[in-house]
């Protein structure tokens, strides 16, 4: 793993025109201004460790570009992805809270630009603005149903192809490209993490991510994947 990383300097969280609702940093003018000034950019590369799972939680960061896979791993060696953070996603909240170490492992899956905040920095923001207890809130909400989410699919698809299928049409819904006839995702999870993510073999995702393409139910393209026909794949979990 590497853990490497470039120090962005005059990043200025209050002219940023890439936040959108929904959002942890989609703040008010006011908060916004003291949310840029106890934060650091940092960017980290594909496979750059941000965080490791059973580290004292120094800080917690919020994802502006790319991607970060959240992992947790047995005793045994097995790993489990848990989730594939996207942009406006808070990472490391629940120990900073909590005061307890990392739960997951954060590292990036390409090229990612995260904000850092320190945890005493972060907690007395937290206190002084109620907007930015609202928004903590709110991102724990939906690491519930994350966790919500996969626990059903696990438990309640008996074929891979099920899971898969569930995991496409939810990454659509989260790229908000699920109301379009054929959704278009941005994959960046290689078919081993697929695998940890789905309680599989690599084996068995390629074939049926093969399937679904030799049924015209989807198409690859690079890390692009068009769901062609949503109704198929609804009918499959």
């Amino acid at each position: 793993m590497q853990n490497r990383f470039t120090l962005e300097l005059g990043e200025n969280c209050s002219f940023c025109a890439k936040k959108r609702t929904g959002w942890f940093c989609n703040f008010s003018p006011e908060v916004l201004l003291e949310y840029n000034a106890i934060g650091t950019t940092i960017v980290l590369p594909p496979g750059g460790v941000l965080f490791a799972e059973g580290q004292i939680p120094r800080f917690v960061a919020t994802l502006c570009n790319g991607r970060i896979k959240l992992t947790r791993s047995s005793r045994d060696g097995r790993t489990l992805l848990l989730k594939l953070a996207k942009p406006g996603d808070v990472l490391g909240l629940h120990a900073i809270l909590r005061d307890i170490p990392y739960e997951v492992t954060a590292q990036a899956t390409e090229p990612s630009q995260i904000r850092c905040f320190p945890q005493k920095d972060f907690l007395h923001f937290l206190n002084r603005y109620a907007e930015s207890g609202m928004h903590a809130a709110e991102s724990l909400g939906k690491e519930y149903i994350t966790a919500l989410n996969e626990a059903s699919r696990l438990a309640l698809s008996p074929t891979i192809a099920g899971r898969i299928a569930d995991l496409l049409l939810e990454l659509a819904i989260e790229d908000e490209v699920n109301t379009t006839p054929q959704p278009e995702i941005h994959m960046s999870l290689k078919h081993e993490d697929l695998a940890f993510m789905l309680g599989s073999s690599r084996e068995s995702v390629t074939r049926a991510l093969n399937d679904l393409k030799r049924d015209g139910i989807i198409a690859i393209r690079g890390t692009k994947i068009i769901l062609l026909r949503k109704d198929a794949l609804e009918r499959l979990f």
